[in-house]
């Protein structure tokens, strides 16, 4: 698959989660930083959900949902920092992943 400027102008929320999340495995950072970061992937993954329905990809829908009821600010989920680094990842994998099926989906419908 080749990158192109367009694929990358689409994937700009997932890659934005990704950075933040990779620098979200740093133990060092104050507790402000994982407050703003619940709050950005909760709203990137709520836009996700709404990408996913619109293009009826159903069980993304669903994903995405989970995940921002995960990291959603509101209403906090308690977990342990191990716990959390381990969500982290599983997220970073998740926007990776969905970064290739979207664009694979938007290449076949134009």
């Amino acid at each position: 698959m080749i990158i192109t400027a367009k694929m990358i102008k689409r994937s700009i929320p997932q890659i934005i989660v990704i950075l933040m999340l990779l620098w979200a495995l740093n133990p060092h950072n104050p507790y402000g930083y994982y407050t703003f970061l619940r709050l950005v992937c909760c709203g990137v993954f709520c836009y996700l959900v709404f990408v996913a329905v619109v293009e009826k990809m159903t069980v993304w829908a669903w994903l995405f949902g989970i995940t921002a009821l995960i990291y959603n600010p509101f209403v906090v989920v308690h977990f342990t920092r191990n716990i959390w680094s381990v969500i982290n990842v599983i997220t970073i994998g998740v926007a990776i992943v969905s970064i290739a099926v979207f664009s694979s989906k938007k290449g076949k419908n134009g």
